[in-house]
This record gives C-alpha cells, structure tokens and sequence, in this order.
C-alpha cells in the first residue's frame, strides 16, 4: 500500500506564540496547528499552564531547528508569594507549609548572588521529567513519593524589580533546564520563610521575543490563510547564533541526496575560513542563493549533512 498523505498543508517556519494563561504547551500547539491547518507542528520550551509569553511554535521543516531553538537563554520575569509553599510551587497547587516572615528587600537583594552563575537545583515534583518512563507530575498527582536528582544549570543575570510586604517581582535570564518554580522555592527557604510563583511570564528565548510575536486571538482573527503564513518567521530564525556556508548547485544536490562534501580545493577552503570554520568541529547551515538547504556538521574539510530541509 502506499503511504497516506499527511493531513493539513505543508507550512514551514515559526510562530512566536504569546502563550495565555490557563492552557497547556500542547494545547497551545494544537490550536496554531488547527489555525494554519498545518501538517507537522512542535514546540521549544514548555510553559506551565499558568504562565504566559514566548512560546516558539516550529511547522514543517522548522520542526528539524527545533534544538537550536531550546538551547537558547530564556528570560522570565515572575513574582514570588512569600508565606506560603505549595506542593506544585505555583499557585496551582496545595499548601503544604507557611511562615509569618516576610523578607526584607536587603535580605533579598544580598541573597541574589547566590543563584547567579552555575548553581545546583533540584526540579520541582510536579515537573515534566520522566522517572522510569513515566513523568514526575503524574506520580505526584497519584500521591507517589518522587524523588529528583539535582542537576547544574545556569543563571546569567537576576534582578529584583520590586519588593512588597507580601511578595516581589524578578527578572532572570538563565539556561537550559532552569525551573523558576525551584528558584522561587529554594529563595524563599534561604530567606527562612515560604514561597511560591504566583505569576510567570516568558518574554525572550534566544531570538523570541516579545517584539516578534503574536497571540492566538490575533493569528485566529488575521482575515485569510495568506495573512496568517504572513505571521510566520523564516527556519533560520532559531539558527541566527550558528554560521552560514554558501553553497554551489552541484553541491546542493550532493548535500539533498545525503552526500557528504569535501572542501580540498583553496578557494572551497578559503569559504570555511571565511566563515570562521576552518579547522573546527561545528554546525553550520548550508544556504544556496539565500535558500537553507541542510544543517551540516563541518570537521575538517569535511561537511556532512545532517539534517536535510525541504523547502
């Protein structure tokens, strides 16, 4: 038999999707695939239901740029409920703790240092990570004791916007796996009283940003299918960090069937050095005449391709 055809449109590119309150990341990613009617959708960076903002959306071919786009920084600004811990450390869940102490704003501001840099962290119970192949938030949700390993990850900058008697808001830039949930809970022990995210918002990841995206009121209310492929950013938006190798037509066709290419030739090598890839391990993306052909690993002279996109 022969293989069915995928339902939707082929549509390749980004949505930079301002995510609202009260849904899921996938239930988000369904309702822009339902919108563009599109074939193949994903998604880099999960949201809570209850936070809002930068919520990178990959159709088609983008969908291969998808790890690019995760590894990217990602800056939050949430506000922290001091007094109270709850079981999800968000405002979601059960109070499981409480304390009369209320920071003050020199406590908190001296403790900043602290989680700036490379820290230790432990995932909150109610996360997305898979114990035994099955995620933490449904063994929580079954009553199970979960228990997760601490892992490194990465603050670059934390800043205290302001500081009220019952809570405060931050901004934080920071790495991949960073759960601000942990930040706001773990702070809030260091300051010898309870706390949990009331309000989380996402306003940046690597080239997301608030400036570029649009919500799902606006993608629905755009008048016609053309207009709203007109909201889509181009595949090579999440690969702006990585460099470009242009490529000749006999090349192109070697890298779409899978072949790799050898840059012996002094004005082929001079190319990688131009582009700062001579003698390095790296990927690049191979563009022909301004068209992303395929993310290829350079080694040497040696490209191979890796992921071939058909655009």
């Amino acid at each position: 038999m022969g293989r069915r055809n995928r339902k939707g449109d082929k549509v390749d590119g980004w949505i930079n999707l301002d995510k609202p309150p009260g849904i899921t990341s996938t239930q988000a990613v369904g309702k822009v695939r339902r919108i563009l009617n599109a074939q193949k959708v994903g998604h880099a960076g999960t949201l809570d239901p209850i936070a809002t903002g930068i919520l990178p959306i990959a159709l088609g071919e983008a969908t291969k740029t998808v790890p690019f786009a995760q590894d990217r920084e990602k800056t939050y600004i949430f506000t922290v409920s001091w007094g109270e811990q709850r079981d999800t450390d968000d405002s979601e869940g059960e109070a499981i703790a409480t304390s009369d102490i209320r920071p003050a704003q020199e406590a908190i501001e001296s403790l900043l240092p602290k989680y700036t840099g490379e820290i230790e962290q432990t995932p909150p119970k109610f996360s997305a990570i898979k114990i035994d192949g099955k995620r933490a938030y449904d063994l929580a949700r079954d009553g199970q004791d979960v228990e997760l390993k601490s892992r490194m990850v990465f603050i670059e900058t934390f800043e205290l916007l302001e500081a009220r008697e019952d809570e405060a808001d931050f901004e934080v830039t920071c790495g991949k796996g960073t759960y601000i949930r942990s930040l706001a809970r773990d702070m809030a022990l260091d300051l010898d009283t309870c706390g949990y995210i009331s309000a989380l918002r996402r306003t940046k990841v690597g080239p997301f940003t608030t400036d570029n995206a649009i919500s799902l009121e606006k993608l629905e209310e755009l008048s016609d299918s053309a207009a709203r492929i007109e909201a889509l950013l181009p595949l090579e938006t999440a690969l702006d960090d990585i460099p470009a190798l242009a490529i000749k037509e006999n090349e192109m066709a070697k890298l779409k069937s899978g072949q790799a290419l050898s840059f012996i030739a002094k004005p082929d090598f001079k190319r990688l050095s131009d582009e700062g890839l001579e003698g390095k391990e790296q990927t690049a993306l191979a563009i022909y005449k301004g068209k992303p052909i395929a993310l290829v690993e350079v080694k040497g002279p040696d490209i191979k391709p890796v992921r071939v996109l058909n655009l």
